[in-house]
């Protein structure tokens, strides 16, 4: 027998499956794509049915002069990329090179896949070897000249339109103008006030809360009550009523089932994580690979789970199999459903052969494992376990009972609560929610007949205000563009991480904001490209890229009718849309300053609002800034040291700071805030003393208070203590999760550190 080389495409895999293959096979690693379009003009030619020209990847050129040695001594070549198009597509080109070095010549080339790394799977997998699919390489290839045709064309458009080095893509511009839309109508959001009546009841020294359902006959209604006016009414007359005690009326019992969640897909990993682990999507998704490729737990390294990129909820019977025995051992058989359950895939097209992320064996519990895995690697996979032990086993059994209290004439007060009758899967794991209101029959009941008697100890009126919908967070992102169908499981996290690093959006307290150059971003393609950036639109190009990998459409056919049209687009908004209209949006609001029209305009620092007139008029206010509000403020008592100009608080994108009014005649500037002294004397200098400053990003650091002339500075806070072992004259303390808080010595060569006892640690917290 000969030798065979297999090739997949990172090293950890490659280590992995080689414990599992003989020594007749060679495992090498690719180290992901080998070849990409060239990097300029014309790597796409719509004029020759979208030729594509390659070229190969310089960090991964020697992997493939490797790769093409290898196979000079091999028999045959066994590709074992990824099971999705990205992976045929490093199959393919990777075949392509080699065909090109001459070192495959007449020998045969096999494509093998699967879904897990483990023996079974591996060993089924080389047994049952296939071509290569060019209707999946198609599908890719097709995929990235869109996106390659639509950045290289539309990117030099918003330099001319918008601002230098912006670029657009196909699928992050609808994810874009998903946030954006969300933010202008949190802006258009004008709150609606409502009031509620609840009472505190007691029973039996167990106090409880009912609220009022029912008044004078009808039904309460969210702004039936919609000032404090009517609220107090309402109060008066059912304190009178109740006369301090309130008589149960009915009360109704039921019993409700809940179902458990899927197992994992990709959007739904990503949702979880996000929500449960706090993990990005990009952060999920390298974790998960890792998983995935395997880790060494005590036998080698083996892969954790399956394939993470996949949007099937199918799970193989063999581990349904082994599932159900191991709820049946660890959780009691009375657990266990009488057959196993299905799930059905919402999303379109989704690959029915690939399986939804589970682990490759349900026996290894992560507790057990969790010695050899990461903190991070340790609760992704505990999450994953969790959710597909829960997804097969029983519903649980929920006690519901809703209580009402009349009150006087057509008025009833409802107190509701509910028990957990049978945990079943909740036991195991419970899926989170983005933005859900706390349930409000999640209250614990005394026990409550007809014709008991309660205690009214208090009535409240409470004042509410609707809310305008919240920003989208990364688990609500990834949820609504697989609702849109917008990108697919392998495109989410680069989705996300692409609008950050062009800086169109920010993450704020977990929610993304678009940034001013992002809306005026999306301002100009929705309302010149719409089509393109329309959700519909781009969900009909995924499924037409789904039709191209199932070969049931032409790849060649579906660029020419994209690109025939956007080209024209693209001509005609060159010509036709001026820079100014672009960055420029009228507001229906006139200067107080000349009476011209005012302007929303992009400037260097982003979006203000400006005068029409300028530069005969120069009038200018922050967005969202009143009229009264950008009239400067004037600081008391002081006038600049440099022209004697009165001092004012400017605004500026670190924030506020005190500027000279003179500006820009005098650039006089100093910070708001005043240094805090921390009395520690510079220990390079030894004039200055260091002073507690912020630096622009927000970010606390400590300096010399003579900068400019010692530029002395470290981000640790300064303590008068000589250090023991070299003698400096000043330490510092370091705050760490891991060692906790220290005195450490500044200097980089010394490496004293002490532990210092802070009151947590002394109180043994």
């Amino acid at each position: 027998m000969g030798k065979h080389l297999v090739i997949v495409e990172s090293p950890a895999k490659a280590k992995t499956i080689k414990k599992y293959l003989g020594k007749d096979y060679e495992v090498m690693a690719s180290y992901g794509h080998v070849r990409d379009l060239v990097p300029k003009g014309g790597a796409v030619d719509p004029e020759h049915d979208f030729a594509m020209k390659y070229d190969i990847i310089d960090r991964n050129s020697k992997h493939v002069d490797a790769i093409a040695k290898a196979m000079n001594k091999a028999d045959d070549l066994i590709l074992a990329t990824d099971p999705d198009r990205e992976g045929e597509a490093i199959s393919w080109h990777l075949y392509e090179l080699l065909k090109n070095k001459k070192a495959v010549k007449d020998k045969p080339v096999h494509r093998v896949v699967f879904h897990e790394i483990t023996k079974r799977a591996i060993q089924e997998a080389i047994e049952h070897p296939r071509g290569l699919s060019m209707d999946l390489v198609n599908a890719q290839q097709a995929r990235r000249a869109l996106d390659y045709l639509v950045g290289f064309n539309l990117s030099p458009l918003l330099w001319k339109k918008v601002r230098r080095g912006l670029s657009a893509g196909r699928v992050q511009s609808p994810a874009l103008r998903l946030i954006v839309e969300r933010e202008e109508e949190i802006e258009k959001f004008r709150p609606r006030e409502y009031w509620t009546v609840e009472a505190d009841l007691e029973k039996d020294d167990q106090a409880f809360v009912a609220k009022l359902n029912v008044l004078h006959g009808k039904k309460l209604g969210q702004f039936t009550l919609n000032n404090e006016d009517k609220a107090r009414k309402v109060e008066q007359e059912l304190i009178e009523a109740a006369g301090g005690e309130l008589t149960v009326g009915k009360v109704e019992k039921k019993q409700r089932k809940r179902n458990p969640a899927a197992p994992f897909i990709t959007s739904t990993l990503q949702q979880e994580a996000s929500r449960k682990l706090g993990f990005t999507a990009s952060r999920t998704m390298r974790v998960a690979q890792q998983l995935y490729e395997g880790i060494d737990i005590g036998e080698g390294a083996v892969g954790l789970i399956t394939y993470m990129r996949t949007d099937s909820v199918t799970l193989a019977n063999e581990a349904l199999d082994e599932i159900r025995e191991l709820i049946s051992q660890r959780y009691g058989a009375d657990n266990l459903p009488d057959a196993p359950r299905t799930f059905k895939t919402k999303a379109k097209n989704a690959q029915e052969a690939h399986e939804a992320i589970r682990p490759t064996s349900a026996m290894r519990v992560p507790e057990e494992i969790k010695s050899h895995l990461s903190q991070e690697q340790f609760r992704l996979y505990d999450l994953i376990w969790k959710r597909t032990v829960a997804c097969q086993m029983i519903h649980a059994t929920i006690d519901t009972v809703g209580v009402d209290f009349p009150c006087g004439e057509g008025n009833v007060l409802r107190a509701t609560g509910s028990t957990i009758a049978i945990p079943g899967f909740i036991s195991v794991y419970q899926e989170s929610q983005d933005d859900a209101k706390a349930e409000s029959d999640e209250n614990m009941l005394p026990r409550l007949e007809e014709g008991d008697v309660v205690s009214l100890v208090k009535l409240r009126p409470e004042q509410h205000f609707t809310e305008p919908p919240p920003r989208y967070t990364e688990a609500s992102l990834v949820k609504t563009l697989e609702e849109h169908g917008i990108g697919r499981p392998s495109t989410y996290a680069s989705i996300i991480s692409t609008l950050q690093q062009r800086e169109y959006v920010t993450l704020e307290k977990k929610r993304f904001q678009p940034t001013d150059v992002g809306r005026v971003v999306s301002r100009f393609l929705t309302q010149h490209f719409d089509q393109y950036v329309d959700y519909d639109f781009t969900a009909k190009l995924e499924d037409d890229l789904d039709e191209i990998a199932r070969g049931e459409r032409e790849w060649v056919p579906l660029l020419h009718q994209f690109w025939d049209p956007f080209q024209q687009r693209i001509k005609t908004k060159e010509e036709g849309v001026s820079r100014k209209e672009v960055t420029t949006e009228e507001l229906d609001e006139e200067c107080p300053k000349c009476g011209q029209p005012l302007q929303i305009k992009l400037g260097r620092r982003g979006r203000f609002i400006g005068c029409s007139g300028y530069p005969d008029c120069d009038y200018t206010r922050n967005v969202g800034e009143d009229k009264e509000d950008a009239e400067p403020e004037y600081i008391e008592g002081r006038s600049c040291p440099e022209c004697d100009s009165p001092l004012i608080i400017r605004t500026g994108r670190y924030g506020k700071f005190i500027g000279c009014s003179g500006y820009p005649d005098c650039k006089y500037i100093e910070p708001l805030e005043k240094p805090e002294d921390t009395g520690v004397t510079c220990p390079e200098c030894k004039q200055g003393s260091m002073l507690k400053r912020k630096a622009r990003s927000g970010k606390i650091f400590y300096s010399c208070s003579r900068y400019p002339d010692c530029k002395y500075a470290v981000w640790n806070e300064p303590v008068d203590e000589p250090c023991p072992d070299c003698g400096w004259p000043m330490l510092t303390l370091k705050t760490t999760k891991r060692r906790g808080t220290e005195k450490v010595c500044p200097q980089k060569e010394c490496k004293f550190s002490e532990p210092v006892e802070t009151e947590e640690s002394a109180d043994g917290e």
